[in-house]
This record gives C-alpha cells, sequence and structure tokens, in this order.
C-alpha cells in the first residue's frame, strides 16, 4: 500500500522470535481510586514469546472488545496464510 506506515513482512526474511504461547482473560474493570464506576469489559493478553537468545519473555498488554476482535481477526487471517504454505 502507498502511503502506508505498516510495516511489509518479506516472506524471506529471517524470524527471529517465536510465539509460544497465547493466552486472555476477559475483565471488568468496575472501580480505580480515580474514577468511581468505569464499568467497561477488557482483554488482558499475554504472550510468550521465545527469543533467539533461548531466553523466553512474557508480554502482557490490555485492550478493550473491539481492538481485540481485530486483534484476533488478523490472527486468523495470519494461520490461514501459514496453512498455504
Amino acid at each position: 500500500m502507498e502511503g502506508s506506515s505498516e510495516p511489509l513482512l518479506d516472506a524471506k526474511a529471517e524470524v527471529t522470535n517465536q510465539l509460544l504461547d497465547f493466552q486472555w482473560k476477559l475483565g471488568m474493570a468496575v472501580s480505580l481510586d480515580s474514577c468511581r464506576s468505569l464499568k467497561y469489559p477488557k482483554v488482558a493478553v499475554t504472550l510468550k514469546v521465545g527469543e533467539r537468545s533461548s531466553q523466553v519473555q512474557n508480554k502482557s498488554f490490555e485492550m478493550t472488545i473491539p481492538p481485540f476482535q481485530n486483534f484476533y481477526r488478523q490472527f486468523k487471517e495470519i494461520a490461514a496464510i501459514i496453512e498455504t504454505l
């Protein structure tokens, strides 16, 4: 795509990290000290990543439902492409 800031992946590029595990859980934040009533669903994601140096790191982040649905959809697209290789 012209003008896109998204990096393009090269099928011949060397893979430096490997996704070892993907865990997620749905939660609901109901309140914080600074905010009395949040009441929004969120998804907590933890990725276990194996690095070239044989180290394993956990990468964690949270997102709301719409970005998680997009994230999940992208993983499904990646899996479909990998199956064709």
